[in-house]
């Protein structure tokens, strides 16, 4: 398959040498410059507007999938195309990453190209080629020694239906292209800048909410309430797409580790039991062999316990970004930045800029890396309460464990009423009445003053104590909550005034606000509302000039035309005759002369 890669860009060139060739330039460079011989031709390829596209979303998200093996080949650093020294490792991997996406280009191109048929064509026949060699590479090399049968199977089973994905989609382009070719279809309304669901965005915006409108079920209250005026972009689906797929991948290559691993360890408790058996035949070492023996029995049962939960919550965190990125862009929308920290009010344009492409790539690192960490701390805490509840039952020893953990819960207990008596007390005594009934609270004003110092003075001692424990207990939630939402790019962990370091949450708000600025239905409706008029103005003024193009006297060539507005025009501003360029200095003088005498008469 790499060396597929490597081969495959040539057919990428030419797909790519294809459409250019076929795409327009908007603005023709000056007659001085070399690529004016090429004409408006050769214009550049978007393979994605990764801002505004709202359409085609889950064409867009299929070929993100397709290229989740090789990113997780770039994610290990297993893909290096060439070989440099140690310190140049950062260019291996960005060369790299431009190969796979040169390789994958042609997709996304010939899927965002207007050329419809000529695109189905070419992205039907290299999706063809992909699909093809994929299945050669299950059918050569079928098994493994990790998972077994139909190893390489499991590991390219979603890029071949990606890529057979995209061969039905090309299919399906190919003959809605042809029949409009044939005529038997109207053409395609040109695109505006205004999407329907940002159109019905404004529309409600404008109109009083029914009664209906407001009712909403359990499932929208409690799980997810669908919105219909808001669409997520082509960039959010190709994400959580490829995300989804490189978890799997991930999962596989981890449960791969896990089996290898499990082997080396059953090598050594036999080792060990031999060891045992050769140097001490009185049994004296055979407590210390069962104990390790159970520790690893342990370690694997918990270890393959916890893979479900742990991609569970990694699956949870993609559907839970989507909807963070829709409640943050509404927010937005309203000018609500109360959600935001202070610093990230008004963002570097810069950054912001550099954030939508760093988004979806380090969207997906983090998921894979906050699986890893959140499976290990699950299985951290698995062992404990294994050590802590299961194992003493098994070993007949659950008075011991009850007692010990009645003594734990028994403190906790006891240092949680400590605290809340001292919070009774405060309120009770050392608090002035209520100024008036209806209040909630006390007001906070001391009362009792000798009584209020000597509390204090008592409890001194005993503060330093229980602030120890405060301590310590702050940071274990730390650890906890950092480790389980280290896979949220959309929450900062960091603590407040330290939002800045966090890599992360800076790409996610910077995304947030290109896409705000970009994509915000009111402003995008008042451009639409200002194009529109305009084309309607210079309508109308064609329509009305029309009439008087249609005279039976002899036709004027349309050059003739340009030539003598281009005359008026200079008549009319004379200082424009110095800025344009002409071959010869005469030919300029003598046009200038004529202008001259042009403009005396």
């Amino acid at each position: 398959m790499e060396l597929f890669l490597h081969y495959s860009l040539i057919p990428s060139f030419f797909i790519i040498l294809v459409l250019s060739s076929l795409q327009r330039r908007e603005h023709r460079r000056q007659r001085d410059d070399t690529s004016y011989l090429l004409g408006d031709h050769f214009g550049i390829i978007m393979p994605l507007d990764f801002v505004g596209t709202f359409s085609n979303r889950w064409s867009y998200g299929i070929a993100f999938g397709a290229t989740a093996n090789k990113v997780m080949f770039l994610f290990s650093e297993g893909y290096q195309p060439l070989q440099f020294p140690q310190w140049a490792q950062a260019f291996v991997l960005l060369i790299g990453g431009m190969e796979v996406g040169l390789s994958y280009f042609p997709f996304f191109a010939c899927l965002s190209s207007e050329f419809r048929l000529v695109s189905s064509v070419l992205g039907f026949s290299y999706s063809l080629i992909w699909f093809a060699v994929t299945v050669l590479q299950i059918s050569q090399c079928p098994h493994g020694q990790f998972v077994g049968s139909y190893e390489t199977l499991v590991f390219y089973w979603p890029s071949l239906l990606c890529l057979a994905f995209l061969l039905g989609h090309f299919l399906h382009m190919f003959i809605k292209a042809l029949r409009v070719h044939l005529g038997r279809e109207p053409l395609a309304e040109e695109k505006t800048m205004l999407e329907v669901h940002q159109a019905e965005h404004v529309k409600r915006l404008l109109r009083k909410a029914s009664p209906q409108e407001n009712k909403k079920s359990w499932f929208e209250t409690k799980v997810y309430e669908w919105d219909p005026c808001f669409q997520f972009p082509s960039r959010m689906i190709g994400t959580i797409v490829l995300a989804f797929i490189c978890l799997y991948l991930f999962i596989i290559i981890e449960f791969c580790m896990f089996v290898y691993v499990r082997e080396k360890m059953d090598v050594f408790e036999g080792n060990l039991e031999s060891y045992a058996a050769f140097l001490n035949k009185t049994g004296t070492l055979n407590p210390i062999i069962l104990q390790v023996k159970e520790m690893i029995s342990v370690t694997k049962g918990v270890w393959k316990a916890t893979i479900l939960p742990a991609s569970l919550t990694c699956v949870s965190y993609l559907f839970h970004i989507l909807a963070c990125y829709r409640k943050h862009m509404k927010r937005l929308w309203a000018g609500n930045k109360h959600f935001l920290p202070l610093k990230f009010h008004n963002p570097s344009s810069s950054e912001s800029v550099v954030a939508i492409a760093r988004y979806s790539g380090w969207q997906i690192a983090y998921i894979l890396w906050g699986y890893l960490i959140i499976h290990v701390m699950q299985c951290l805490c698995g062992i404990m309460i294994m050590y802590g509840l299961v194992l003493p039952i098994t070993h007949h020893k659950t008075l011991e464990m009850l007692r010990g953990l009645g003594l734990g819960v028994l403190t906790i207990f006891l240092v949680v009423g400590i605290m809340i008596l001292q919070m009774w007390i405060a309120s009770s005594f050392f608090l002035q009445p209520k100024l008036h009934t209806d209040d909630k609270q006390k007001p906070l004003a001391l009362n009792n003053r000798k009584a209020f110092h000597n509390f204090n003075y008592f409890l001194f001692f005993y503060n330093v104590l229980l602030g120890l424990g405060a301590c310590l207990s702050r940071l274990l939630i730390s650890c906890i909550l950092g480790t389980w939402l280290i896979a949220r790019i959309d929450r900062t962990i960091m603590q407040s005034g330290y939002e800045a370091a966090d890599m992360g949450f800076n790409a996610w708000i910077g995304m947030l606000y290109v896409d705000h600025y970009h994509t915000n239905p009111v402003l995008v409706s008042f451009c639409h509302i200002l194009i529109t008029s305009h084309r309607e103005r210079k309508l109308q003024k064609a329509i009305k000039y029309w009439y008087l193009n249609q005279s039976t006297g002899p036709r004027i060539s349309s050059r003739s035309k340009m030539r003598w507005l281009l005359l008026q025009t200079l008549i009319n501003n004379p200082r424009l005759i110095m800025l344009r360029k002409s071959k010869s200095r005469h030919s300029s003088r003598d046009f200038t002369h004529i202008l001259l005498t042009c403009s005396e008469c």
